[in-house]
């Protein structure tokens, strides 16, 4: 593989601007090479493992398909990922959540790809003992790290196993659109780089429409802001997707930022680890809630308005699982964006948040899994 980096100077064509909050999702690899989950109900559905790809020394792909009567679950959109179970002899199970690496219009099995790391429970396991025939416990593809259009032209960001995402956006963008891309890969060194010869083919069936550019740190050193500033400033004012480790997408932050981009329109898959369990089975409804310390909540979902009273001391998610309502969400804690809503009147305060930003606060954005109320009547939308 050639390290050195040749600069395409074409202009992008003008970018749609963003509508929902900036960033649109969490991800990437922690120190168990999970991805942030990002939204999906909680019933989890067994797949089967069909096939084990082995990327590098230290990545491997599974590929994975539902069982039929659960097929029609699993429409994705190209940047999402799924929530794993993985067993654990000292807990019963963890859960992990990987990207997919398939694209949604290849039409086979999806594929998640996963990448050992030192200190990780679950991608050790999974590397060391997932099989063909083997089954496991998944939520259905979740979250929002995903473009809204596929005509748009594209500056993306990869570091190691951040990847994942970003390559199923690329080929959906390739295949179903007529967007231009722009990709930055950063790894450690040439054997490390998963995917390197599907990213190779497909830059040479797309030649006017994909320039990959690598970045080894065994050549190159570590990127920083002065030569990621320098290399992103023909794109610049592209859509810009960057998932990879925290240094990684800090520094492209800071590159994009010197060139003045908009930050609603940097899209970043955040690392973080779950802590929680997202297919721990919701909380009951409470028979004898207080009427006098509950508000009152609309809450606009899949088109429907639903009314309820929203006890004071619950967050919102609980109280619409606690309906029956399939509210979207994944982590619990916060660190996602999975469960955001949008509050219309009234007023709500989260117990912890870790993704919006005070633009996103501003226009009322909110995560349902710390939302509860502050007034006694509030409006909420999904849409």
């Amino acid at each position: 593989m050639d390290a050195a980096i040749e600069l395409d100077v074409r202009e992008p064509r003008t970018s749609r601007e963003d509508a929902g909050p900036r960033d649109s999702a969490t991800g990437g690899e922690s120190a168990d090479g999970v991805v942030a989950a990002a939204g999906s109900p909680a019933d989890p559905v067994v797949v089967e493992i069909v096939r084990v790809v082995h990327e590098t020394a230290d990545a491997v792909s599974l590929e994975l398909a539902p069982q039929p009567e659960h097929a029609e679950r699993f429409g994705y959109r190209p940047g999402q990922f799924l929530t794993v179970r993985i067993p654990s002899e000292l807990t019963g199970s963890v859960s992990r959540c990987y990207s997919l690496s398939s694209a949604p219009h290849e039409g086979g099995p999806l594929k998640v790809t996963v990448k050992r790391t030192a200190a990780g429970y679950a991608s050790n396991w999974l590397c060391d003992n997932a099989v063909a025939g083997d089954t496991l416990q998944v939520l259905p593809p979740a979250g929002l790290f995903t473009p809204a259009s596929l005509d748009t032209d594209l500056l993306l960001f990869a570091g190691g196993s951040g990847i994942t995402p970003v390559l199923s956006i690329l080929k959906s963008v390739l295949a179903q659109g007529s967007g231009h891309c722009t990709l930055v890969y950063a790894n450690r060194d040439e054997s490390s780089v998963i995917f390197a010869a599907e990213l190779a083919e497909l830059a040479g069936a797309h030649p006017d429409r994909l320039q990959v550019l690598h970045w080894l740190e065994s050549v190159q050193g570590l990127p920083s802001v002065p030569q990621l500033s320098a290399l992103v400033r023909h794109w610049a004012d592209r859509e810009t997707f960057v998932c990879g480790p925290g240094p990684f997408m800090d520094a492209v932050a800071a590159a994009m930022a010197a060139h003045g981009a908009d930050r609603r329109r940097v899209h970043m898959e955040k690392f973080v680890s779950l802590t929680g369990n997202p297919f721990e089975a919701a909380p009951p409804a409470s028979d004898d809630a207080d009427p006098a310390d509950s508000a009152n909540v609309e809450v606009e979902l899949d088109g429907e308005h639903h009314r309820m009273a929203w006890p004071r001391r619950q967050v919102l998610l609980d109280t619409l699982l606690a309906a029956g309502l399939e509210a979207p969400y994944s982590c619990r804690e916060g660190a996602c964006s999975a469960c955001v809503c949008r509050v219309v009147s009234g007023e709500v305060s989260m117990r912890r948040n870790e993704v919006l930003e005070e633009e996103d606060l501003a226009e009322g954005y909110v995560l349902a899994c710390q939302a509860v109320p502050a007034t006694d009547d509030v409006s909420i939308s999904y849409s």
